[in-house]
């Protein structure tokens, strides 16, 4: 069965750091680019992070400079270190497979908040 599983998130106070993982199962993450996407309350899911099958990371402007987005094949896990976060970061933060998203796992909620 294909499942990508986010997980790491927590609550942290501003400027602070998280890393989030996404595992995944069933099959080779390796073959695939990779989104971030988190929806915060109210919003719509947005993509904040790209990463194509050789590593390249590429953001979305608000994140940009504090969000680093990694993958490590041989763990078939892909990593979000997010640093300096603000309260705007708060949202439920997602994989999935760019560029047609498959099934959206839980997600993991990261709340900023002091």
């Amino acid at each position: 069965q294909v499942m990508l599983v986010e997980s790491g998130g927590g609550l942290v106070q501003p400027g602070g750091s998280l890393r989030l993982s996404c595992a995944a199962s069933g099959f080779t993450l390796g073959y695939y680019a990779i989104g971030w996407f988190r929806q915060a309350p109210h919003d719509e899911r947005e993509l904040i992070a790209t990463l194509t099958i050789n590593g390249l990371a590429d953001y979305k402007s608000s994140v940009k400079g504090r969000f680093a987005a990694t993958r490590d094949n041989a763990k078939n896990t892909t990593y979000l270190q997010m640093n300096n976060l603000k309260s705007g970061d708060t949202a439920l933060y997602y994989c999935n497979f760019l560029p047609n998203a498959g099934t959206w796992g839980p997600g993991t909620q990261v709340t900023v908040s002091s």
